[in-house]
């Protein structure tokens, strides 16, 4: 906008400096040539008195000598009444536009090499006409009109310098403002619902800062509108978790009610997790640090105990590779833990008893890839369930769980794929960046895949 401004108005000034300085300049060349015309008028002038009066060649000669030059002025005499013609000083015109101006009776000018001359006709007292011929140069023609031509430039090359910092300083006082706006919707989107936008510049502009302050507490205001009724909602969860854990104290012991105590102890610390973060004065949009990650191995081994419980229930072989040394993600453990949950769950609610499952963990250079195989039917059409996922309610879904698994690998830069595994079901493969930028490399696809062919061998 300000570079648009400045080429606009350096055009308009350009074309009105141009408008006016050519026809000025072109007047001013006149100008001077009727200043110097004017002049040789007057000269000859000078002249024509003595002319009626006397024709002899040296009073004339003198006359001549103080009205000018003789190199500059001359006079031509016809014969008259038996006297020779008289020639004085040095002519130039040619002696045909001399007998035109004798012939016509009124003053005339004719070009001539390095000028013009004016040829004046003067009755005689015999009648006769003599002409009086001034020469004026070309230089007197153009005397000053270079210099005022060089002035006009020099006005309107100012004129058009000013008007170009005029508009730049117009432009900046439109642009700033427009700038801060952009920047303020830029903070806003990353998260930092404090982004507000000074009310200053065009009117146009400042009403558009006044919107963008007023949308922006209504962002706030419906998020924190948002939290209050997920903290409500997941406080009266509170009551039916008290009577689960109360009937699972009464199962008394055994594997299957360790785990149903264990399965309602996770929800309770879920329950409170949701409500404490529900209710934080801030949105959590900080990408976690080195020391806020978890090891991937140790919480893939945790939840597969969990889950190994309910698989040798259900008669389903399950397998984990990968998780003999440690493996640094920038996850929360909750979040990871609460991801494997979601996709073993699926495992469980949508495949047959007896289905086997996997969980492999590849630790790479730049991404840790965890995929979650399955020997079930496999999903028909993975597109519309990883679309439900990002919660479009399209037929297919696999439920809530992929949108947990993708908010986790996307809040490290990685994604989500869904595909067919070597167990002949369908495959989750989770990409978590270690650095939150750099893609995750083809290579590693093919060595998870070279790799789990051969665990399964």
């Amino acid at each position: 906008m300000r570079w648009a401004l400045v080429k606009v108005c350096l055009a308009v000034t350009t074309m009105v400096v141009v408008a006016f300085a050519v026809p000025l300049g072109l007047v001013i060349k006149e100008m001077a040539r009727d200043r110097a015309f004017s002049n040789a008028e007057r000269q000859a002038a000078a002249v024509a008195p003595a002319l009626s009066i006397t024709t002899e060649r040296e009073q004339l000669e003198r006359v001549v000598a103080s009205a000018g030059s003789d190199a500059q002025m001359a006079v031509h005499i016809p014969e008259v009444d038996g006297k020779q013609a008289v020639d004085i000083g040095r002519g130039r015109a040619a002696g045909a536009d001399i007998a035109t101006v004798r012939k016509m009776g009124r003053a005339s000018t004719t070009e001539v090499p390095g000028g013009s001359t004016l040829l004046q006709p003067v009755a005689l007292s015999s009648g006769a006409i003599a002409v009086v011929e001034v020469y004026v140069p070309e230089s007197e023609v153009s005397n000053g009109v270079g210099t005022a031509w060089a002035v006009l430039a020099v006005v309107g090359a100012a004129l058009v310098v000013g008007s170009v910092a005029v508009a730049d300083r117009l432009g900046v006082r439109m642009v700033q403002p427009a700038q801060r706006l952009a920047e303020g919707a830029h903070e806003l989107g990353e998260g930092k619902l404090g982004a507000r936008v000074p009310e200053e510049g065009p009117t146009e502009l400042r009403l558009a800062a006044a919107a963008f302050n007023s949308m922006a507490d209504q962002v706030v205001q419906l998020l924190a509108n948002e939290r209050e009724l997920a903290a409500d909602l997941s406080h009266r969860l509170r009551t039916p978790l008290t009577v689960l854990r109360l009937n699972a104290a009464s199962l008394g012991e055994g594997p299957a009610a360790d785990q149903t105590r264990a399965a309602v102890a996770q929800l309770e610390r879920e329950v409170d997790t949701i409500i404490r973060t529900a209710r934080e004065a801030k949105p959590q949009t900080a990408v976690a640090g080195a020391g806020a990650g978890c090891d991937a191995a140790e919480v893939v081994r945790e939840r597969m105990k969990f889950w190994s419980a309910l698989a040798e229930d259900e008669g389903r072989k399950w397998r984990v590779a990968g998780v003999e040394r440690p493996v640094r993600i920038p996850v929360a453990r909750a979040d990871l833990a609460a991801a494997l949950d979601a996709l073993l769950g699926n495992v469980f609610r949508h495949t047959a008893e007896g289905t086997a499952f996997a969980v492999d963990v590849h630790n790479g250079d730049d991404a840790v890839i965890v995929l979650v195989s399955d020997a079930g039917p496999g999903i028909a059409d993975p597109e519309a369930a990883m679309a439900r996922g990002r919660g479009s309610g399209a037929d297919g879904s696999t439920g809530l769980g992929l949108d947990i698994v993708r908010r986790l690998a996307e809040s490290t830069g990685g994604d989500v794929r869904l595909g067919s595994s070597v167990l002949g079901g369908t495959e989750v493969r989770i990409w978590i960046q270690l650095d939150g930028r750099r893609p995750v490399r083809r290579g590693h696809r093919g060595a998870v895949r070279r790799r789990r062919r051969l665990a399964l061998r």
